[in-house]
């Protein structure tokens, strides 16, 4: 991955993807999408790690976006589909991701922190998809018209302006705000909660909600029926209700 972009796993199955460039604000320079292209590929392959948070380094900037010099200097037009790597939309993703987000997140970096499942931000950070002021397209916005209210979604796109941490959160945007310099343990604090679950049901779980986004009720209420099918009859199934009746931790193997 070279040293744009570290990954580290702790021995609870927490991977760790920091984007390393804070002189850069960790903009999206060529070095750090082949460097987050090799840590999430490393990350979906290491059978010890179960979730992964996205940080990036410094206090300043999660993401600062894309590298608009190099932009200049390519005479980029329409960005090629694979040219960000984006968790679940070109990347092959089966586990749960967290974006912590320690600074500004704008344009793509929004884009890759929208991307996670969840958010937890620090009070300093802020958020916008600024491609309105320098000319250029935000498509990979279309999916927070499952997340956020049309007309905060059009004005944010429309106008450009950063919006607070507190905003993001209070739109729904960010589902845990925290200190500064607090966001990595914030999101690792989350992190363990999801651990916590069964990983066939967690899975599961997490299927359904992206099902759902694509589907009217009845569909939606039969897809989860049938992506909860295998941790129905897993033997995490039996342990749960086991390990609650007999008052201990339950032993999940995730099968």
């Amino acid at each position: 991955m070279g040293d744009a972009v570290l990954y580290t796993c702790t021995d609870e199955g927490i991977a760790v993807i920091t984007i390393d460039r804070p002189e850069q604000r960790n903009c999206l320079s060529r070095e750090v999408r082949d460097g987050l292209r090799q840590a999430w590929a490393r990350f979906e392959a290491d059978t010890g790690a179960g979730i992964a948070i996205l940080t990036g380094r410094g206090d300043k900037a999660f993401c600062a976006g894309g590298d608009l010099k190099e932009m200049v200097e390519t005479g980029l037009k329409t960005p090629p589909r694979d040219m960000f790597p984006v968790p679940y939309e070109n990347l092959r993703l089966s586990k749960p991701t967290i974006a912590a987000v320690n600074g500004v997140a704008f344009a793509g970096g929004w884009m890759i922190a929208q991307a996670c499942d969840l958010c937890v931000a620090s009070h300093n950070a802020q958020f916008a998809i600024t491609e309105v002021r320098v000319g250029r397209g935000s498509p990979w916005s279309a999916p927070l018209i499952h997340m956020i209210p049309q007309r905060i979604y059009m004005e944010i796109v429309l106008t450009g302006k950063p919006i607070s941490a507190a905003r993001a959160y209070e739109i729904g945007l960010v589902n845990r705000l925290c200190e500064p310099g607090e966001a990595l343990a914030c999101a690792t604090e989350l992190a363990r909660e999801v651990l916590a679950g069964a990983p066939l049901s967690v899975a599961a779980a997490r299927q359904t909600v992206m099902l759902a986004t694509e589907m009217g009720r009845s569909a939606a209420i039969e897809a989860g029926y049938a992506a909860h099918e295998l941790a129905y009859h897993s033997a995490d199934a039996q342990e749960g209700p086991r390990a609650f009746a007999e008052k201990r931790k339950p032993q999940w193997k995730g099968r």
